[in-house]
C-alpha cells in the first residue's frame, strides 16, 4: 500500500474512533426534554430473585442533593449537582460533566418494590429495591 494511501486509511479510522467516543460520550449523559429542564444520568437495572439492583451514576453529587421517590411502577432520582464555589469565576475551557438539576425517570419492571438500602458511593447511586 503507498504511503499516500496509508495516511489517508489512518487519518479515516482516527477520525472514525474520534466520532464514536463522541457518540458514547453523548450518550452517557443525555440532557432531558425541556419540559424537565434537567439533565439525565445513566443507569444500570440488575434483577436478581429477591432485588432489583439500580446503579445511577452522579459524579461529584453529594448525598444530601439526591431525592427518591417510588411512584406507581416508575422510580424517580433528582437532585443537583452544583458547580463548586471556587470555580465560579473561572474561565471554563471545557464543560462536559453537566451541571444543575437532575432528573431521572425510570421504568420498573412489573411488580410491587420498596426502598431497602440506598447509599451514594464512589459517584454512584446504589439502590435496593426489595420485592414484595
Amino acid at each position: 500500500m503507498p504511503s499516500r494511501e496509508l495516511r489517508s486509511w489512518m487519518w479515516a479510522e482516527a477520525l472514525a474512533l474520534l466520532e464514536r467516543a463522541e457518540r458514547l460520550h453523548r450518550q452517557f449523559f443525555q440532557i432531558a426534554p425541556a419540559e424537565h429542564g434537567a439533565w439525565e444520568a445513566p443507569v444500570d437495572l440488575f434483577e436478581t430473585e429477591r432485588a432489583l439492583w439500580i446503579l445511577v451514576a452522579l459524579p461529584g453529587v453529594a448525598p444530601a442533593q439526591v431525592r427518591t421517590h417510588l411512584d406507581t411502577g416508575i422510580l424517580v432520582v433528582s437532585g443537583e449537582r452544583a458547580l463548586p464555589a471556587a470555580l465560579r469565576a473561572g474561565t471554563i475551557h471545557r464543560l462536559e460533566i453537566p451541571y444543575g438539576r437532575f432528573e431521572r425517570r425510570i421504568e420498573l419492571p412489573p411488580g410491587r418494590f420498596e426502598v431497602e438500602r440506598q447509599e451514594l458511593t464512589h459517584g454512584c447511586l446504589v439502590l435496593e429495591l426489595r420485592k414484595r
